[in-house]
């Protein structure tokens, strides 16, 4: 969901794009003749854009981020085809190098279209 990370700021902070268009499969049933952008979408995007940092944060090779919970989840306003998602994710608390949280937000124009708590697990290939 991620199209490319912009910037890192500092170790536990970056910003992300998602560039939104009709041609994603999801918009052909949701809905029909009303474009929105499924709310659990954006929830992965904020998701893989924490996990890339909880990942640059461990810099241990062969480890995947999971993702765990989402609290405080808040969906503000439809993200429409034609909208560009920027993503902030910052990282809030860590658990030694294996679990860590995230508050994430997307925005649209400015404007903050949805806000989450994320929470992940750093595993190994071999957990």
């Amino acid at each position: 969901m991620v199209d490319r990370v912009l910037e890192f700021i500092g170790d536990d902070e970056l910003v992300a794009i998602k560039n939104v268009t009709i041609n994603e499969p999801y918009f052909q049933g949701h809905f029909p003749g009303e474009p929105v952008m499924p709310g659990v979408l954006q929830i992965e995007a904020m998701a893989q854009a924490a996990g890339i940092l909880m990942l640059r944060k461990t810099s241990a090779s062969g480890t995947s981020a999971f993702f765990m919970s989402a609290d405080k989840v808040k969906f503000r306003q439809a993200v429409r085809p034609g909208d560009q998602l920027v993503i902030n994710a910052k990282l809030t608390k860590s658990r030694g190098k294996k679990i860590g949280v995230a508050e994430c937000t997307c925005t649209v124009g400015g404007n903050v279209v949805s806000s989450s708590e994320l929470m992940f697990a750093i595993v190994g290939a071999e957990e």
